[in-house]
């Protein structure tokens, strides 16, 4: 498939539109919108991390209707089971004499699944979205069932509430390709929420585009093409994090256990195309590169002691290799 200039429009135009009818129900927060699209529009999973009460369950349910796809949410706790969410075998007696087994799909049979406080639940539980996440596909007693197109978990979890809760695994951090943090909003925006949301007149969404839409388009983002000096800035930057790489940073040495996955690099180059394209552009740019190697890499890198106890934060380490690898172009 060979992109042009009619191609680029119509991707940008399309977010666009899907950005203006979220507006309606959602306050400020453009730049998350943009790298929640960003990520949907690759076709990837994120990891939006917020304390309560910032909308992240009003944007998932907002994406859905816009977007014309298919919405469920699964409120992850403590007692939840992997039957609850990928569906199971039920007995269902068709004649008098005997019955025969039907798989029962769960609620991770959709477009768009909301995995809400998702590590409140079990690692057993936490395990049974790894499949769903990286192949979109389930396995039921030996059977493997496909996940409807397009398929995206985005999950949430609270950073401050800490009891009763269970880490996500490296394994399954590294299905997500974005980690987002949700940010708290300014006081005029504040003030825009509670008028919106204590008031009577509620806004209508509509749907703007559809499934069949959002596969075209992630058909036309594969096609950017990436320079490859572009492409060996984010391969170089993903190394850096690695303390036993030749190019390791100082500060990677000191402070970081483990690095990136290759799936680093994939996340990167992936949602920099799309950047580009909806920046109107044919091609990937270093700054596509600077934009998204924060979510990309974010919950990729995992710190030793040293760094924890200097409440180092991953973003502070990315930008330090960041600064390294720009003196060096």
């Amino acid at each position: 498939m060979e992109i042009n200039e009619i191609h680029i429009k119509h991707v940008a135009e399309n977010v666009e539109k899907i950005e203006t009818e979220i507006a309606k129900h959602m306050v400020g927060q453009k730049e998350l919108i943009r790298q929640v699209l960003i990520c949907i529009l690759t076709g990837g999973n994120v990891l939006l991390e917020g304390v309560p009460g910032l909308g992240k369950t009003r944007l998932v349910n907002t994406l859905g209707k816009v977007m014309g796809l298919k919405f469920s949410r699964i409120q992850f706790t403590p007692d939840l089971m992997p039957a609850d969410v990928v569906g199971t075998n039920i007995i269902v007696k068709d004649n008098p004499e005997g019955g025969m087994f039907k798989f029962q799909p769960g609620p991770i049979f959709s477009n768009i699944v909301l995995a809400d406080e998702i590590n409140r639940a079990t690692p057993k539980t936490q395990s049974a979205m790894l499949q769903a996440m990286q192949e979109k596909t389930v396995t039921v007693a030996n059977t493997t069932y496909q996940l409807p197109k397009p398929f995206f978990v985005l999950a949430t979890q609270n950073p401050i509430e800490m009891e009763g809760t269970y880490p996500l695994p490296e394994a399954q951090l590294d299905r997500f390709l974005f980690k987002l943090e949700v940010p708290f909003p300014t006081l005029e925006e504040l003030a825009d929420i509670v008028t919106m949301t204590t008031g009577s007149k509620q806004a209508d969404l509509n749907e703007v585009t559809n499934g069949e839409e959002l596969l075209k388009i992630m058909d036309i983002v594969k096609e950017i093409p990436v320079a490859r000096p572009v492409l060996e800035y984010a391969l170089k930057l993903v190394l850096a994090t690695h303390p036993e790489t030749e190019y390791a940073h100082d500060i990677t040495k000191k402070y970081i256990r483990y690095g990136s996955s290759p799936r680093g690099a994939q996340a990167i180059i992936s949602t920099a195309k799309i950047k580009a394209l909806l920046e109107g552009r044919y091609n990937v740019a270093f700054e596509d590169i600077r934009y998204t190697a924060y979510p990309a890499l974010r919950h990729r890198i995992f710190l030793n002691f040293e760094g924890l106890s200097e409440g180092l934060t991953a973003d502070e380490i990315i930008s330090e290799i960041m600064k390294d690898l720009d003196e060096s172009l």
